[in-house]
């Protein structure tokens, strides 16, 4: 009879690419994953992984018995957290992803209170700017802010933050006020350097995009923000990021009289998984820490 744990040792080894990142992330040693994974091999009569001194790969039957694999362990998790929503307690591995810069300013409250209501939930948090993949990356739903656009996935709305124009006083002192897209053009812009397109206005005509000069490219919210306080030009920023160097004066807003791209935070896991007990219940907790409107919208005088 095929056991669970082999099922579990076989899908975690082929998420984290090697027997050694799958004795990690289950907390077990090296020799007990590889013998619940050759127990599992004996048990379906085919080998499932490729070992060498390398690399690990799949076969064509693991290949073929993953998607399988995980379906199996999505509806035994999903089955679990259904009887302990009714039984009024949840339990159990809850693995999430969430970008560096939001995370450090805002999760660890919310994780907090998220714990405090659900002790026996083993949360695990990690937290990346690289995209990661919430239908096939090992999560059971992953934080994002901006856009979604993949049809694998559910998307469900946490908080919105308004995205503004902010410098140093010292750089606006030395460099001017814009007051015009088109004067905005003609500064130094902090940019993030994922996004082509970034700086998104909304116009009478539609959506303007400004691409101004690049006084620095780079792919962190938070070093933006300290790079605009630095004075090394103007930024375009999520209020989340900049809600408290607004509140004490060390950036300053600058109104164009145009309507800055806002910025969405959802949370997303694949459709194929569905909502599970633990994943409904974190979404709400987090909903109802951030607030509605969310804390960092509440910006005295902005």
């Amino acid at each position: 009879m095929m056991k669970l744990d082999g099922v579990v040792a076989f899908v975690v080894t082929a998420e984290a690419g090697s027997i050694s990142a799958a004795s990690r992330r289950l907390g077990l040693a090296k020799s007990v994953v590889s013998e619940r994974l050759a127990e599992l091999e004996r048990t379906l009569g085919t080998t499932l992984v490729q070992r060498s001194t390398r690399k690990l790969s799949l076969t064509n039957g693991g290949r073929s018995f993953l998607p399988r694999a995980q379906r199996i362990l999505r509806e035994v998790e999903e089955a679990s957290s259904e009887l302990a929503a009714r039984s009024g307690k949840l339990a159990g591995p809850l693995r999430i992803s969430a970008p560096v810069g939001f995370g450090n300013l805002h999760l660890g409250p919310a994780l907090g209170r998220f714990l405090r209501d659900y002790p026996e939930i083993d949360l695990s948090l990690e937290l990346d700017d690289n995209f990661v993949d919430a239908a096939s990356g090992g999560f059971d739903a992953v934080l994002r802010h901006g856009a979604i656009g993949d049809g694998r996935l559910i998307a469900r709305r946490l908080a919105s933050s308004r995205r503004l124009l902010v410098a140093s006083p010292g750089y606006l002192d030395e460099c001017g006020i814009p007051t015009t897209l088109a004067e905005l053009e003609r500064h130094r812009g902090i940019l993030y350097s994922n996004r082509a397109s970034d700086w998104r206005f909304a116009t009478a005509s539609g959506w303007s995009v400004i691409r101004p000069r690049a006084g620095l490219r780079v792919n962190s919210g938070m070093l933006m923000r300290e790079a605009a306080t630095e004075g090394l030009g103007i930024a375009l920023l999520p209020t989340f990021f900049i809600h408290e160097a607004l509140a004490n004066g060390t950036l300053t807003q600058i109104d164009i009289g145009q309507q800055a791209e806002g910025a969405e935070l959802f949370l997303t896991y694949p459709k194929d998984h569905g909502a599970s007990a633990k994943i409904r219940a974190f979404g709400d907790s987090l909903r109802r820490t951030f607030g509605s409107p969310p804390y960092w919208e509440k910006i005295p005088g902005i």
